[in-house]
């Protein structure tokens, strides 16, 4: 009897010790060869976190984590985050392996995050289709998830963060047209939006009960090619209402002094679909930016309207989330 009870307490402690720290290698010198397979292996209804680290490599999946997941945490073994990339090299036009019609836009998605409490960090997430229409490199549902020190590579539909709350730290994110989109509250902090070749840096579809949408803290936003605008409302006429804000950033010359765009010449009231604030932008040296050329219908904030947008204040909710 007390050898099966010793048994049963040895088996239990290692499988929540294998549980909580998975390792992923190509090589096969960790617990699992692919990303997938680790986190296939990580249950549901648990409050405890899996922690899957992952070695330096370029991970060719498709990945899935579902809704029903317990907490994750992903961590890229790497010196930067472009030692660990995950990518996958789809675009809407696509047919996936086995099928017979296009992804779509959100079917491109190299990785799909639909559970909440995710944490990512010194990871990149690609899609590698190049600039052949709309390709998502990561589609994010779940609520308080938090990327840290990552990279957001593609051209068009680079970054979905279409649902729940995100907050992005220290990280790198590029893409041309609408490459950061969906309807979101997030909070990009200290990133770098990099716009290749002009178009769109948001296309936010903001609900009007929403508080916040896309919020902008102290980032820098760079570019090449031709002038980018700071965003236009992603699907204005079907009750959405684009709300993004960029505090304190500092942006280069490729932002056009129009700074926003109605998405279509239809959109004769884009004040009534749309909340566009800006709030102390300056250039890449710090000196203040000249914004008298903005849309008429775009706000530039108060000092004391600008103190809304602190991070605990857009990303608190019911639950009073404070991401860490």
């Amino acid at each position: 009897m007390i050898r099966a009870i010793w048994f049963g307490w040895v088996l239990a402690a290692a499988t929540a010790a294998f549980a909580g720290d998975l390792n992923v290698a190509a090589d096969g010198s960790g617990t699992h060869t692919t990303i997938q397979s680790a986190i296939d292996t990580v249950q549901g209804g648990s409050k405890e976190r899996t922690t899957i680290h992952i070695k330096p490599g370029i991970y060719k999946e498709r990945l899935k984590i579902e809704k029903n997941k317990s907490p994750i945490t992903l961590i890229g073994d790497g010196a930067n985050p472009s030692d660990v990339v995950l990518t996958f090299d789809l675009n809407a036009k696509s047919i996936a392996t086995g099928t017979t019609q296009p992804v779509g836009t959100s079917g491109s998605a190299s990785v799909t995050l639909s559970a909440s409490d995710f944490v990512a960090r010194n990871v990149t997430f690609e899609n590698s289709a190049g600039d052949n229409g709309q390709a998502v490199a990561l589609k994010v549902q779940g609520d308080r998830c938090v990327f840290e020190n990552c990279r957001f590579i593609g051209w068009q539909d680079t970054l979905c963060a279409d649902g729940g709350r995100q907050y992005f730290k220290n990280c790198y994110i590029e893409g041309r047209v609408d490459f950061i989109f969906g309807r979101s509250t997030a909070v990009f902090d200290h990133c770098e939006i990099h716009s290749k070749n002009g178009g769109y840096v948001t296309a936010a579809r903001t609900t009007p009960e929403q508080t916040f949408g896309y919020v902008f803290l102290d980032c820098t936003l760079t570019g090449d090619g031709a002038s980018a605008l700071l965003g236009r409302p992603w699907q204005w006429d079907r009750g959405s209402n684009a709300a993004v804000a960029f505090i304190r950033c500092r942006m280069g010359p490729h932002i056009g002094a129009a700074g926003w765009s109605p998405w279509d010449p239809k959109n004769d009231h884009p004040e009534n679909n749309t909340r566009y604030r800006e709030y102390r932008s300056t250039d890449l040296e710090g000196k203040p930016l000249d914004v008298s050329g903005r849309v008429k219908w775009a706000t530039q904030l108060s000092d004391e309207d600008a103190k809304d947008f602190a991070i605990e204040n857009v990303l608190r909710g019911e639950d009073n989330w404070k991401p860490e």
